[in-house]
């Protein structure tokens, strides 16, 4: 298979005094093209760090990280932004929109800093827009959404611009279980469209919808499991 992600002995350590903290230590992990992940693990196992390494937030202190066949563990805060936002597209647990934009500005954001005119951005935008069922709401504001809709807003920004994965840090964590279906459904359609979707969640039901559940502990792979 196409590997997309290739992790090797990728550690992430804090000094707090003279005290040195591992969140993540020696992490070996492979993923590929259209691929369905969970990560999941108690809090401090180190899957947020994993995440945030993954999405090119954050640099490792040692160990290597090649997205797409490219070594991100050696870039420069520069060339990190502009893998984050030719690569990635992320959906988190508090939506991250802009409150003054509508949910057209709103999805339309990341190909500003792509470089698209106006006319580009807003036709993307509108796609993406209906590809998660809100064509009826793009001039609406977040306050003037559910917090299902608004979550399908920031998917439909996270989708903006192709990216390579999409990573969802606890998309569902600050909705109800009915809307919560409904935005697991939403990803199912999306994987089954050829999307590669890497989820971090601490909920056993959400983690069972993905293909491959990875767990974490104390900085390390406990076990990566095919469950579909």
């Amino acid at each position: 298979m196409d590997k997309m992600i290739k992790v090797q002995d990728l550690k992430k350590l804090y000094r707090m005094g003279s005290e040195t903290i591992f969140a993540l230590n020696g992490v070996n992990l492979d993923i590929s093209r259209n691929e369905y992940v969970a990560l999941m693990g108690p809090s401090g196992s180190g899957k947020s760090t994993l995440m945030n390494l993954l999405g090119c937030l954050d640099s490792p202190s040692s160990g290597i990280y090649q997205l797409n066949q490219t070594d991100v563990s050696k870039l420069n805060d520069d060339e990190l932004a502009e893998i984050r936002n030719k690569e990635i597209g992320f959906v988190f647990q508090t939506f991250n929109l802009l409150p003054r934009l509508s949910a057209m500005d709103n999805v339309a954001l990341p190909l500003v800093y792509a470089g698209l005119g106006r006319h580009a951005r807003l036709e993307k935008a509108a796609h993406a827009l209906e590809s998660v069922g809100l064509g009826d709401r793009m001039d609406h504001r977040p306050n003037e959404l559910s917090g299902g809709q608004r979550q399908r807003v920031a998917v439909a920004r996270a989708l903006v611009n192709n990216p390579s994965i999409i990573l969802a840090d606890e998309p569902t964590g600050n909705l109800d279980s009915k809307t919560s279906f409904e935005i697991m459904d939403l990803f199912d359609n999306l994987h089954a469209q050829g999307n590669t979707i890497i989820i971090v969640t601490h909920e056993p039901d959400i983690a069972q919808r993905t293909h491959r559940i990875v767990k974490l502990i104390d900085g390390v792979i406990e076990s990566d499991e095919r469950i579909n």
